[in-house]
């Protein structure tokens, strides 16, 4: 009995140990213990709420594009109305472990004509000199729409078109740039986010979340995706589906909540593959799925990030300098679900271009 109290205890001081070693060099890879779990990661900013943090590199630095969390003191729903945000802050990192510095409110709810509330998660473009920044808001109807603003410097000031993008509708707007410089836009977020109430192609208020049951083993709702105009400020062509298919070409089922789309749509090509990566909402993951044309389809391939703390999940993924990042949020500084915190840390792939799957 003593001899083994003494294994005990002496496995007990050698794991102690192995974790405050680990926490000092800030990794731990250690085989049978804590295997490629990283440490902590610590919140970019922290005097501040932020959310679905969009990266891009311009002039070779990183910046920043998030929505901006407040308590609005809205009860909570699934309409998202408890997400009330106001304003848009800019950030810019020297490189993604460097500081951060916040350029202040660049866009404001009440300088936005059309704009009724609710500026939720935003995406950056840089095109014919100027700097592009796309946002969705509710208009005065509470209809969702995306609208888009310009200035000629990352850090803003923007200032907004008097009216959203014609023939935009629902939220998430993420905006990809091919090599043969054509921009398209990826957009889209079932249940607060409205595209359900767009399925007939007008728009049906009835709706409140996804399309109900009965439809679990019809194909899911799609995101949109669209090329963007020459001066980036309007579609160029007519909206079309984003299809996300399974191994099999079939396409995902509405039913199946942890590979189908939801919101918070991305685009980044990778040795001439698009990824198009997504939130799975109310199954908490980030997923990706495969295609080699920016339009797809899209052949479903896994999940880049298993769930965070707090409700939702939306991303970002930049290359700086030949590594790829992966932005995203959590709610580890509030414990609550409107009140997160943006994050950042290397996305790393197999040699076939596979994404590893991230425990946050």
């Amino acid at each position: 009995m003593f001899k083994k109290y003494i294994v005990n205890l002496t496995n007990n001081v050698r794991k102690i140990s192995i974790v405050l070693a680990l926490s000092l060099s800030g990794t731990f890879a250690v085989p049978g213990f804590c295997q490629d779990k990283p440490a902590a990661i610590k919140p970019l900013v922290t005097d501040l709420f932020t959310a679905d943090p969009s990266a891009h590199v311009f002039n070779g630095k990183i910046f920043i594009y998030p929505s901006h969390d407040i308590e609005a003191n809205v009860p909570q729903d699934d309409e998202g109305g408890h997400f009330n945000m106001r304003d848009y802050h800019v950030y810019s990192m020297d490189s993604p472990t460097g500081k951060v510095t916040d350029h202040g409110v660049v866009l404001d709810l009440k300088d936005i004509p059309w704009a009724g509330r609710q500026l939720w998660a935003p995406d950056a473009a840089f095109k014919n000199g100027t700097y592009y920044l796309y946002f969705p808001a509710k208009d005065k109807q509470d209809v969702f729409h995306i609208g888009v603003a310009t200035s000629k410097s990352p850090t803003g000031p923007f200032k907004p078109q008097p009216e959203p993008i014609p023939g935009s509708y629902s939220i998430d707007p993420a905006v990809f740039t091919d090599l043969d410089g054509t921009s398209y836009m990826y957009f889209g977020g079932i249940w607060g986010g409205q595209l359900q109430r767009w399925h007939t192609g007008k728009y049906e208020k009835s709706l409140s979340t996804d399309l109900g049951k009965g439809h679990e083993n019809e194909p899911a709702l799609s995101a949109k995706v669209v090329k963007m105009s020459k001066d980036m400020l309007s579609f160029d062509e007519p909206l079309r589906d984003v299809q996300i298919v399974d191994e099999n070409g079939k396409p995902i089922l509405a039913g199946d909540k942890d590979r189908r789309f939801f919101e918070g749509a991305w685009m980044h090509k990778f040795n001439n593959k698009y990824y198009f990566s997504y939130s799975t909402g109310d199954t908490h993951f980030l997923c990706y799925a495969e295609g080699s044309s920016p339009y797809g389809p899209f052949t479903y391939k896994g999940v880049i990030m298993k769930p965070v703390e707090g409700w939702t999940t939306h991303h970002s993924i930049v290359d700086f300098k030949g590594k790829w990042y992966i932005y995203y949020h959590d709610a580890a500084l509030s414990g609550k679900t409107h009140l997160r915190n943006i994050k950042v840390r290397e996305l790393l792939r197999e040699k076939d271009g596979a994404i590893r799957t991230i425990e946050p």
